[in-house]
């Protein structure tokens, strides 16, 4: 019995090395990827990127007639295009059709505190976000990695349905509540309208705060510090003293996106702090510029 026992243990022994062991699985630090919304299959993709192109060609040439297109050989421009070759690689992260984008990057001199990313990696920035805000270059990074971020995630595709759907579904609410209560149609169609708009301002904080927390990952990931995040949105705040009521913007107050990238910021710092060759509890203090003087 004991040899027959030996035997059986020896046998299960040499089977199980036979078995690969598990590998563990990946790392997954950072900004959990989500899927991409369900809705933007309703608009064309490729009708999307043609408008884009389209406009994004017409608005660098009226620029370039008006003489408000920043030349490339101007530091300003080197500077943004560095800044996005260090963000796009990681790009397809978060929209695998993000790999054969074209990507472009160009200043328009505009006192305008903005910048924007069209469908297909189509960037400008304005003169003034820069000068107006001394932005840092990781402080640079947080607004094109936000504004990368709407095209990634197909918001503009995703708004063309919500706006149809929402003014369809206001005509016909309206026209229900006015049928049934006898109510001036006029009256309805207005209140409904109004209640559609509300509903589609929601959205688009929703695509705000997503376009802020993408960013946030894009950016510590290319080696740009996401705390710069934080002071970016202080800086905004104490230019413009006055701003609407959050609930009627289109986007979130900026107390809301620095608590929000608080709150994102432990899955962050981690993938910053290893593109620097250390932990995040190593970090010395983020330092970032102060605003200019108000002329």
């Amino acid at each position: 019995m004991k040899i027959k026992h030996t035997v059986a243990v020896l046998a299960l022994a040499g089977f199980t090395s036979l078995v690969p062991a598990q590998q563990p699985a990946p790392q997954q630090d950072g900004i959990p990827v989500t899927k991409l919304s369900r809705l933007r299959v309703f608009a064309d993709e490729q009708t999307v990127n043609e408008q884009s192109k389209l406009q994004y060609t017409q608005l660098l040439k009226e620029a370039e007639q008006k003489k408000a297109l920043v030349p490339d050989s101007d530091p300003r421009v080197q500077r943004l295009r560095a800044i996005a070759q260090r963000i796009t690689p990681f790009a397809a992260r978060w929209n695998p059709a993000a790999a054969d984008w074209k990507w472009e990057v160009n200043l328009l001199n505009s006192d305008q505190v903005n910048a924007f990313c069209m469908p297909g990696g189509r960037i400008a920035f304005y003169t003034g976000i820069l000068s107006k805000l001394n932005l840092t270059d990781d402080e640079v990074a947080m607004v094109m990695g936000h504004e990368i971020s709407h095209a990634l995630r197909e918001h503009a595709r995703k708004r063309m349905v919500e706006s149809t759907g929402m003014s369809v579904a206001g005509k016909l609410l309206g026209a229900g509540v006015s049928a049934y209560f006898g109510i001036d149609p006029r009256v309805t169609d207005t209140v409904a309208g109004m209640g559609a708009q509300m509903i589609s301002l929601k959205f688009s904080r929703g695509e705000e705060t997503e376009a802020d927390t993408v960013g946030l990952d894009l950016a510590a990931r290319a080696g740009f510090d996401p705390r710069a995040g934080i002071t970016l949105w202080q800086k905004m705040g104490a230019a413009n003293s006055s701003q609407p009521l959050e609930i009627l913007s289109t986007h979130p107050g900026g107390d809301s996106r620095i608590k929000e990238m608080n709150r994102n910021m432990p899955l962050v710092l981690p993938v910053y702090a290893r593109t620097r060759g250390t932990t995040a509890d190593r970090l010395p203090p983020y330092k970032s510029l102060p605003l200019p003087p108000k002329s």
